[in-house]
């Protein structure tokens, strides 16, 4: 569970949850502690309240005073007009903090608690300094009111994360199941191809990287399967090929020993061509599995491929005027040599050649050309014969791929020689590709690396 590809995502969304949240939470709670803390002291500083006026109306009663009442008395009447007007409260108070004139008339005679009040103006009455303090309307303590709000904000906020984590892994586990459910197509189509099924195949939801995943898969599996039905086809064509010599070989033996037929010279020589058939066999099982895992022991030299060409054509004429096709040559004057191994060179060639002849019925023609093409030299075999349908032109180069599965071990070879051909190739550094048309023909060409003759 914990290895889980869910679970990885449920987990990392939550932790990027916590801490995006948590992070938000952090700042917004000290931004509003903050701001309370300037509000409320905006509050408590009275700015629009004209302290300025208020003092030097304040100066102009002291300094004109009129009337039998006190200096006093005219204050605590004075003051309590300004609290009316400004709506704010009012205290003189002695150095001590000793109350002697109230606006509200509550604290006189008390001392101020300067905790909550600051003074904003000083005055000599009577010879008395005295200090003009702005005392608010109701005695409230700031820490504790800043306590309880500050607690239900984060309350607030607490509420506001649990209800969006809530939402988050709610969503994350309905997205998750929707991201993961080509995954577990993927495992469980995995799952039964382990176990033989090659037919499995997942339904592509998405064009993201999923949807790739699906097609890789998909492509994975239709290539699975045609390997397995090659690899049966193999088993088939290499007991077809195997059981016809031996058939022969066993009744030709059984003949002599039962004493049926005389060990005459033409007896002999069949016996020989079919055991001479199942070497060829053997050979060219064993040296294509070399060429794939590239064991072949390859000679590469600086080759004239001019060379290389005329002893192919030459070797293979009496088989082309058996057949009755023409075989023709097109190569120009000046052809730079190329790397290779001419002995396997050679054997491409007459691979390649013997393909056409069988390929081309009677009065065809054979075309061997070549030419270079930027660092390499392109060698090409036309036929103009029966041709090969689009669909099979991927696979021609693989063991025991027939295009024409009708075609007889009489009519054709094994279905190895292309396949060695195109391990051959490209174990000497070059390409090798086929284009054909039905009933136009086929061109197969290969390339070879030029030869650094520096």
């Amino acid at each position: 569970m914990f290895n889980s590809l869910r679970f990885r995502l449920l987990a990392i969304t939550i932790i990027v949850l916590v801490v995006a949240v948590g992070t938000v939470a952090f700042f917004a709670s000290q931004s509003t502690s903050s701001e309370f803390r300037r509000s409320v002291q905006g509050i408590l500083d009275y700015p629009s309240l004209n302290i300025e006026s208020k003092i030097n109306v304040i100066n102009k009663l002291i300094a004109n005073r009129e009337g039998e009442r006190t200096i006093w008395d005219e204050l605590q009447v004075m003051l309590e007009g300004m609290e009316r007007s400004s709506q704010a409260r009012y205290v003189i108070a002695d150095l001590e903090g000793l109350v002697i004139v109230d606006s509200a008339g509550e604290l006189i005679g008390d001392r101020i608690n300067t905790d909550l009040s600051k003074p904003f103006a000083a005055f000599l009455i009577e010879k008395k300094p005295v200090l003009a303090y702005l005392v608010p309307r109701t005695t409230f303590n700031l820490a504790a009111i800043e306590s309880e709000f500050n607690t239900s904000v984060n309350r607030s906020l607490i509420i506001a994360i649990a209800l969006a984590g809530m939402v988050g892994l709610l969503l994350t586990y309905f997205l998750s199941r929707s991201i993961l459910r080509p995954v577990d197509d993927l495992i469980k189509a995995s799952r039964a191809m382990e176990k033989g099924d090659l037919n499995q195949r997942v339904t592509v939801r998405s064009k993201g990287e999923l949807g790739e995943l699906a097609n890789a898969f998909n492509a994975m599996a239709e290539g699975l399967t045609r390997l397995e039905q090659l690899r049966q086809n193999m088993v088939t064509d290499v007991a077809h090929e195997l059981r016809t010599p031996l058939s022969n070989v066993r009744g030709y033996l059984e003949a002599l020993r039962d004493g049926v037929v005389e060990p005459t010279p033409e007896m002999i020589a069949s016996v020989y061509e079919e055991a001479m058939l199942l070497n060829r066999l053997v050979d060219d099982l064993q040296e294509l599995a070399m060429a794939e895992a590239g064991q072949l022991n390859l000679v590469c030299q600086p080759v004239d491929i001019r060379e290389i060409i005329d002893k192919a054509v030459l070797s293979l004429i009496p088989q082309a005027r058996q057949k009755e096709v023409s075989l023709g040559v097109d190569i120009p004057a000046e052809l730079p040599m190329v790397t290779a191994d001419p002995e396997r060179l050679g054997q491409v060639l007459r691979n390649l050649v013997k393909n056409a002849i069988i390929n081309t019925p009677p009065g065809g023609e054979i075309t061997i050309c070549a030419r270079a093409v930027d660092t390499q030299v392109e060698v090409s075999v036309q036929d103009n014969g029966m041709g090969i349908a689009a669909e099979h032109l991927p696979y021609v180069f693989e063991r025991f791929y027939r295009a024409d599965q009708s075609r007889a071990r009489t009519t054709g070879g094994a279905g190895l020689g292309l396949a060695i051909v195109k391990q051959l190739v490209e174990a000497q550094g070059g390409k090798v590709a086929i284009d054909s048309q039905v009933d136009s023909g086929t061109r197969v060409s290969f390339t070879s690396p030029i030869a650094d003759l520096q």
